[in-house]
């Protein structure tokens, strides 16, 4: 009987309690969680660490999600991100989606968060560049 792999969170967010729940959330449904608290400290220690998905809050206290986005989008394709925000801004979800990525409020009910990241994993990995869209106009490849 073949195993089913285990998918690979990082979470990446400067709220330690927000991180600190959705990580017991990720485990109580059989996904491995690791916290990150800002998008340096991901870059820093947190690449090194296999991940299937990033789960990034848009506004953190250094480097924005966004500019997280943008990195790693330069350096070729990287694990799909379901970007999170507590703010009620219009632009970020429109913003997430042009960079081919999927976005919930940090409002949404837990099984909200689950069904955005097991989706993600499903698409794949983010296209090079992904991160270098311009608003407005969709991407060739999600």
């Amino acid at each position: 009987m073949a195993e089913i792999p285990v998918t690979r969170v990082a979470i990446v967010d400067d709220d330690p309690n927000y991180g600190r729940a959705v990580a017991r959330l990720l485990r109580a449904s059989g996904m491995e969680a690791r916290t990150f608290s800002s998008a340096e400290e991901y870059l820093a220690v947190g690449r090194t660490i296999p991940a299937d998905c990033l789960l990034v809050d848009v506004q953190l206290g250094g480097m924005s999600g966004f500019d997280l986005l943008g990195r790693l989008g330069s350096a070729g394709p990287s694990a799909p991100i379901v970007f999170i925000s507590g703010h009620r801004e219009d632009s970020i979800p429109v913003r997430a989606a042009e960079a081919g990525c999927a976005f919930v409020r940090k409002s949404e009910p837990g099984d909200v968060v689950l069904a955005a990241i097991r989706a993600a994993v499903a698409e794949g990995a983010l296209p090079r560049g992904a991160a270098a869209i311009t608003p407005g106009v969709p991407h060739p490849d999600r």
